[in-house]
């Protein structure tokens, strides 16, 4: 594919929710794009839709694109400042004639469709007040307040090579003429989006293929104005596992809960990365190689399928690779809203080091490095069921050792094996009470590690309440 430079794409959401998945993803290629090529990418915020953009979806939206690194170089621009612009080019089309005002209500425009339905044609505005050579229009009426609409072609055909999807043909006579602005002048979607893109000297729209059945009528508006056309690629929706829409039933579906949920933007990226875009069997890739990998003739044509299993696995790997002293970050907020204590408990980066291996989340971190930093309160009847006077001699035994020997944890291993040799114990009938008494639960890392973090004067603090 010919790739026309220097490239600006742009994204595009309308602040009426959350940043969803899928928003993101489009986001990402569209960043994506502009990086590999060193052009610009735009962030646009449509709300035009009065009744249902909020400040809250802006601020999400911002804030998700802040998470996952997606800076934009110019903007964020945003549509309701830019009337006086679409008023103008408005004005524009009626003075050329490609558009005109309409008097029809919205009551005579829904009684027209519905006689079409009743003779099985295609409901649509059937042009009742379009100006045509020797046609005579109705009288206009009283008082009323006209919309403008687009005088769309109504022969031929609309055909763009669609980056993802290939060649798309639509009939002009499928397109009626669309409303472009409303009796009080406010422009309509697609009109705001065609000049916005033209305006913006928009090279690439990279979009979710929801907007295949806009892009005619867009591309029919650009041309009306004699505006270049920018290529589009249409990117199939996500799935959830059963195979329907990705919806709240399938999990967190906002981007921001991934955060609150202990997942990393690393993560989020490579895995969004890898939802209808591929390099070869690559699976994990940092944001560089992305960038220099990425092009719009490996996007999938098929819907791509959410997998959790496969984010959890992912986010797994970048904890794992992530340093220590970053994870504090996140780490600590969560420990300190459930109450940790922290003077006298092992360093905190310590702790993540060893919880790290096994946590799929930041959560995970969080709920497992607990036990460092409150104190235990072990269940009376596991004490009862581990602590047992067969037992209790090899931990007096294990005790001794502590006060005297290395503190590291091949030294404590070494020790707790000497002590299970002399007592002629096996591992579990040791260690699952040493967890106990000192952490207050069965379920813990290498006891010789968690030992190990605690320190010398705590462990044997704790073993002393119940060896006497």
């Amino acid at each position: 594919m010919t790739v026309r430079t220097p490239v600006r794409t742009r994204f595009a959401p309308s602040p009426t929710g959350y940043l969803h998945l899928g928003g993101a993803r489009t986001a990402l290629f569209s960043w994506a794009y502009a990086r590999h090529f060193g052009g610009t990418f735009i962030l646009r915020i449509e709300d035009t839709d009065l009744e249902r953009s909020t400040p809250e979806a802006v601020q999400a939206i911002l804030d998700g694109m802040n998470w996952l690194g997606l800076h934009h170089d110019e903007g964020p621009f945003y549509q309701m400042k830019r009337m006086d612009r679409y008023r103008e080019a408005v004005a524009q089309m009626l003075e050329a004639g490609t558009a005109y005002h309409c008097y029809c209500t919205p009551e005579e425009v829904e009684a027209m469709r519905e006689r079409q339905r009743a003779i099985g044609e295609k409901p649509r505005y059937d042009g009742t007040w379009r100006p045509e050579p020797g046609k005579t229009l109705p009288a206009i009426p009283e008082g009323r307040k006209p919309v403008v609409r687009f005088k769309n072609p109504l022969d031929g055909e609309v055909t763009w090579n669609d980056v993802v999807k290939g060649p798309i043909t639509i009939s002009n006579r499928e397109l009626d003429d669309l409303v472009i602005a409303r009796p009080d002048g406010t422009p309509t979607y697609n009109f705001c989006v065609a000049i916005d893109d033209w305006d913006m000297k928009i090279t690439h729209v990279i979009r979710g293929d929801d907007h295949v059945n806009n892009t005619p009528r867009q591309i029919n508006i650009l041309r009306a104005l004699g505006a270049p056309l920018p290529e589009y690629g249409h990117v199939p929706m996500i799935l959830g596992a059963d195979g329907e829409k990705l919806s709240k039933r399938h999990g967190a579906v906002s981007v921001m809960e991934y955060p609150a949920q202990g997942y990393l933007p690393e993560a989020m990226l490579n895995y969004l990365a890898r939802l209808g875009w591929s390099h070869g069997d690559d699976e994990i890739f940092s944001m560089e190689q992305f960038r220099e990998w990425f092009d719009l003739d490996h996007l999938s044509k098929s819907p791509a399928q959410f997998n959790p299993e496969k984010l959890a696995w992912l986010n797994n790997h970048y904890i794992k690779q992530a340093d220590n002293a970053c994870l504090e970050g996140l780490v600590r907020p969560l420990l300190e809203k459930d109450g940790a204590k922290f003077e006298g408990n092992p360093p905190m980066q310590s702790v993540i080091a060893l919880m790290k291996e096994r946590a799929n989340t930041v959560n995970e971190i969080a709920d497992a490095a607990m036990l460092f930093y409150r104190e235990p309160q072990p269940d009376p009847a596991l004490l009862t069921q581990h602590v047992t006077d067969a037992v209790k001699p090899a931990l007096a035994q294990f005790a001794e050792q502590c006060k005297s020997v290395e503190w590291s944890k091949a030294a404590l291993a070494a020790a707790m094996k000497e002590v299970l040799a002399a007592n002629k114990l096996k591992m579990p009938q040791l260690a699952m009470p040493l967890r106990l008494i000192i952490t207050g639960q069965l379920q813990t890392p290498a006891i010789d590690a968690v030992l190990e973090l605690f320190g010398r004067e705590v462990v044997l603090s704790r073993l002393q309440k119940f060896i006497g």
